[in-house]
């Protein structure tokens, strides 16, 4: 035999280990002091409105479900981005008093 015949023989494979998957960081979810900010913002957006929720802090999953509890509350839709609820339109009051029901104390900010 040649001496790749003999090398190929020689080689091990084990399936005992599996696919080893990198470990998942913890996600860093930003910091609140407990207050929730209601803001109106239309920069970027052609002129259309939306209402921006700030400061839940919660983990991304949980945020994307509440957020969806907040569009069905108001009938619109909207977006979860990097840990901020978008909502199409001025939502401001149906949003501030279905928080302050939830528990959650309420700021509006911006103009």
């Amino acid at each position: 035999m040649s001496d790749w015949k003999n090398q190929l023989s020689q080689m091990v494979y084990s399936t005992d280990s599996g696919r080893i998957e990198p470990e998942k960081e913890p996600e860093q979810i930003p910091e609140s002091d407990g207050i929730v900010r209601l803001r109106r913002e239309t920069k970027g957006r052609k002129g259309k409105g939306v209402t921006i929720v700030t400061g839940l802090a919660l983990p991304k999953d949980e945020l994307k479900a509440f957020a969806k509890k907040l569009k069905q509350q108001c009938g619109v839709g909207g977006s979860v981005k990097d840990y901020d609820i978008e909502l199409q339109g001025d939502q401001r009051d149906s949003i501030e008093n279905y928080l302050k029901v939830q528990g959650y104390k309420v700021k509006r900010s911006g103009g």
